[in-house]
């Protein structure tokens, strides 16, 4: 029991991590943006293009990995709202549906772009986190899932604060509950909008360098399942929730390893899909829903 439960938090993080970008830019502009999960691909092809090009990066251990994480989130983030800039702003006032199109031309180009770069093969990735594995009531647990988990509820924890403690985060706040009322107290809307990209571009391609980090492999297509597993987290914890959006992906997490565990990993996406498909058919509010007034 106690392994499935370290094993659901361990991929949960990952999951509560991407899903954070698609709960917030849902909450800012009611964007379901399916680029999400390709942006993470993307953060996972710049760690193994820093890791080729800069010698003795790749047999750093941790120090080296959390150096080229910074740097993905700082390409994903300006990648984020590049796509903002180019592909949602000039929509903004359209028809969802025109968005929501754009959104999945916008993952089928970053998925075929990457391949055109890179081929349509598995890459090696040039560093793998390795470490004893612990013991712990007859549970074992392994030192770069500790060390992921950690860095995973770290940068939750400094998001918490970013958007509960600082201005720009009241500003967010405000303009998922009221843009418009934003806009008149003097809020930049647009700027606002892209500071939002940027932060969960940046995390998703935080997760994708430690995915790689992690499995060792990565290929062009690794967002497609990881997006949707996102968009499902962020659906289950109350989409459009920052705290829905953390609880949605511990909850996926365990529900997978659970679910995996009674009926056989061949049915693990399909347990997955079918709890999202319960939930938008009983709960679509999600956990959280219906409990928070301020949402983002």
């Amino acid at each position: 029991m106690l392994q499935l439960v370290i094993d659901g938090l361990f991929v949960g993080s990952f999951y509560a991590l991407v899903a954070l970008g698609y709960s917030m830019v849902y909450g800012i502009i009611k964007l379901l943006n399916f680029a999400h999960g390709d942006i993470y691909m993307v953060g996972a092809f710049t760690g193994l293009v820093v890791f080729s090009t800069v010698s003795g990066l790749a047999g750093g251990g941790i120090l080296s990995i959390l150096l080229v994480m910074l740097i993905a989130m700082i390409f994903t983030g300006l990648l984020g709202v590049g796509i903002e800039r180019i592909a949602y702003r000039p929509l903004r006032k359209s028809p969802r549906l025109a968005v929501l199109i754009t959104a999945v031309g916008m993952s089928f180009i970053l998925e075929y772009g990457v391949r055109q770069i890179f081929g349509p093969n598995p890459q090696v990735y040039g560093a793998r986190l390795e470490g004893a594995t612990l013991s712990f009531l007859d549970a074992r647990i392994t030192l770069p899932q500790i060390v992921l988990m950690v860095v995973a509820a770290a940068l939750m924890v400094v998001l918490n604060l970013y958007i509960m403690r600082s201005r720009d985060g009241r500003a967010m706040r405000a303009i998922a509950l009221d843009p418009q009322g934003a806009q008149l107290m003097g809020v930049n809307v647009d700027k606002v909008i892209s500071r939002t990209f940027f932060i969960g571009s940046a995390l998703a391609g935080a997760a994708g360098v430690m995915a790689g980090a992690y499995y060792g492999s990565i290929d062009f297509l690794m967002g497609f399942v990881i997006g949707l597993k996102a968009f499902t987290a962020a659906v289950i914890g109350g989409i459009g929730n920052l705290y829905g959006a953390m609880l949605g992906g511990i909850v996926l997490g365990l529900l997978e390893a659970f679910g995996t565990h009674w009926l056989g990993g061949q049915w693990r996406d399909v347990f997955s899909f079918a709890c999202l498909i319960l939930f938008l058919s009983f709960r679509p509010t999600g956990i959280l829903g219906a409990r928070v007034v301020e949402r983002m």
